[in-house]
């Protein structure tokens, strides 16, 4: 079974910040590198650079990705591995959701 990215591959993805509610992690590699399996909940993925990559789900299809830097997608929970095919480093942030909170009213207005 696939595990935590932060366990599987602590060189590549780091925890940035951590509450509650959401965990982001910053995730970086090199061309040619790649990743152990590992799975992700619901996500929120953002672009810091432009990368090419290969993703493998856990049944073994594949996919190639291309993105540019800026991007902002939704990464349904799942597991796969991934492999860096460019030319380019990759450097990403993942917003990964955890259950969802109810506002109470109390809370800190703006950021906190």
């Amino acid at each position: 079974m696939a595990d935590d990215p932060t366990r599987t591959d602590p060189d590549k993805y780091k925890v940035i910040f951590e509450n509650d509610r959401v965990r982001v992690l910053e995730y970086r590699d090199e061309p040619g590198e790649a990743t152990s399996p590992h799975r992700h909940p619901d996500s929120v993925m953002y672009t810091l650079s432009s990368f090419e990559r290969k993703l493998v789900a856990e049944d073994g299809e594949s996919r190639e990705v291309t993105l540019e830097a800026g991007q902002v997608r939704w990464l349904d929970a799942q597991v796969h591995s991934g492999e860096n095919t460019g030319t380019t480093p990759t450097h990403v942030l993942f917003v990964e959701l955890k259950e969802v909170g109810q506002a109470s009213g109390d809370g800190t207005l703006g950021p906190s």
